[in-house]
């Protein structure tokens, strides 16, 4: 594995530890530790005599900062190590595009207060929004990383059912993932004791959690069918591994989100339960990768030549 490879995945696992950190300021209501200001905190550069919440918020701001910078050094490494159109440099280009993204949404969700014990519908779209493009980034970093430890290229035209089949397992668990934004808005409201700033919305928000482990659960099933068959139809031991680890973490999954119920949503089983996501996510992408690059060769059709008789 090249130097660049190494530092794309070091990048991806950054990024990963920075969710987690985000997922924290969230379920803790420090979102509004630096009050309404982005990017400055409390009006200062630096906070002085900043409470718990202003240090929570700042030190995620400040690790955000890293990982925007980390991101672009490795599209300006990219464009330094490989040659023009050569995909890992659009893959580190679209991840820059997408952090950028990553950056404007959590500043719209500082500037237009849509943080702490903010009770709005408005807010829950910002939930799932935020999360779709933190799939989506992770995805490209995902991508560049394996492109660059040596994936091969693919071809999204041409695939067939196969395309499909990726493409739905793609979008089912980016919308459980919206769904479990969603829900752990809901969990975040209560245990702040926010509910009650807008009943009417607050009591939606918590009669939708039934939704996230329904959901969760029939996705199982597209999951465990489809992607198996797609593993038997394109087998290789990198996909066949791939895989099966997905289908059984997935199901594990479903274990600690049901633990995730009964012990009442702590943080820290927020926190497991959003990393177990993420590195599903980071699997089901390579695993997708891998199916679309390991089209089968087009078979020959071999003709017998017809026996001609002698009269």
């Amino acid at each position: 594995m090249s130097r660049f490879a190494k530092f794309a995945w070091l990048v991806l696992g950054y990024n990963v530890l920075v969710i987690l950190w985000g997922a924290y300021v969230r379920a803790t209501g420090s979102g509004a530790g630096c009050g309404s200001h982005w990017p400055l905190c409390n009006g200062e550069i630096i906070p002085r005599s900043p409470t718990v919440e202003t240090l929570i918020e700042y030190s995620h701001r400040l690790t955000s900062g890293l990982a925007a910078l980390l991101v672009l050094a490795m599209l300006i490494w990219a464009f330094r190590a490989f040659p023009r159109k050569h995909i890992v440099r659009f893959g580190a280009l679209m991840s820059m595009v997408f952090m950028v993204l990553e950056a404007l949404v959590g500043a719209g969700l500082v500037l237009f207060e849509q943080v702490a014990d903010n009770v709005t519908m408005a807010r829950a779209v910002w939930m799932a929004a935020h999360l779709l493009n933190t799939f989506i980034l992770l995805g490209w970093i995902t991508l560049t990383a394996w492109w660059a430890s040596g994936g091969s290229r693919f071809a999204l035209r041409g695939q067939g059912s196969a395309g499909w089949g990726v493409f739905g397992a793609l979008f089912l668990m980016t919308l459980i993932g919206m769904s479990g934004a969603v829900t752990a808005l809901g969990d975040t409201l209560l245990h702040l004791g926010a509910i009650e700033k807008n009943p009417l919305v607050g009591e939606t928000l918590l009669a939708l959690r039934i939704y996230h482990p329904t959901l969760a659960i029939g996705i199982a099933v597209y999951m465990i069918l489809v992607l198996t068959n797609l593993a038997l139809a394109r087998p290789s031991p990198t996909i066949l591994r791939l895989a099966l680890g997905f289908n059984g973490l997935y199901l594990a999954q479903l274990g600690l989100g049901a633990l995730n119920v009964w012990l009442k949503a702590p943080v820290w089983m927020q926190l497991v339960h959003l990393l177990i996501t993420d590195i599903l996510w980071i699997m089901l992408v390579v695993l997708s990768a891998s199916l679309l690059a390991n089209q089968p060769q087009a078979r020959a059709i071999v003709q017998e030549p017809k026996a001609s008789i002698t009269p």
